[in-house]
């Protein structure tokens, strides 16, 4: 019991220290704190492993919507402070995380329809059969849930592949051409102010040569 006391003291600690610093944590840092609080416990804390993650998710998950918002603010500026290949950066690996996230999305809806749907058949057969019937009626749910399974990540998968493949091609022409137009207009600047100091030296020039060579009057 003591024990547990001072697990819950230290967690609390460390609680309210999260909340004096919410306005300047990021995800990264959130991420640290719950993997740190569950898998290096400070030296004497003996709490279960269950306790620690229950009362690592009370204390993290509400500092996430916070940490969101200060991880996009922290970007938006990195992004601002830098070229427009920064951006471009910026906005390439944002697009593959989301076609990621969008594919996960996808076969976890997947996967709970197809759940769904053979327990509610296995329970509707299970009503009207039993005995052999049923055991192969199972074996065939059984089959098809698999192979479905299967189709399923094969297809998401080779969509979010190819996907990300269209997206970091797409990028990086566009990163090339952009590339290309700035090292010619860096180049066109170039010549034009070498073209504007040799025309103002050689109009100098011949202002001054001109000046040594007029007739001196007596």
């Amino acid at each position: 019991m003591a024990e547990k006391l001072i697990g819950e003291e230290e967690q609390h600690k460390h609680a309210t220290l999260q909340k004096n610093t919410t306005k300047e944590i990021h995800l990264l840092q959130l991420l640290q704190f719950f993997i740190l609080s569950i898998l290096f416990p400070k030296p004497g804390n003996t709490v279960p492993l269950l306790h620690r993650i229950k009362t690592s998710l009370a204390r993290d998950v509400p500092l996430i919507p916070e940490a969101s918002r200060n991880t996009a603010h922290y970007i938006l500026l990195w992004t601002r402070a830098g070229t427009p290949l920064r951006s471009l950066l910026v906005i390439s690996v944002g697009t593959i995380t989301l076609v990621s996230l969008t594919g996960l999305l996808v076969f976890m809806l997947f996967v709970l329809a197809a759940t769904i749907n053979a327990v509610v058949i296995s329970l509707l057969i299970s009503l009207a059969a039993a005995g052999g019937f049923l055991a192969l009626f199972f074996a065939f749910v059984t089959a098809i849930y698999i192979g479905a399974l299967s189709v399923a990540i094969f297809a998401i998968s080779t969509a979010v592949f190819w996907t990300t493949v269209a997206i970091l091609i797409t990028t990086g022409w566009v990163a090339f051409f952009y590339t290309v137009w700035l090292a010619t207009s860096k180049s066109l600047g170039f010549a034009k102010h070498s073209l504007s100091a040799t025309g103002s030296a050689i109009t100098t020039y011949s202002a001054s040569w001109g000046t040594r060579n007029l007739p001196q009057k007596d």
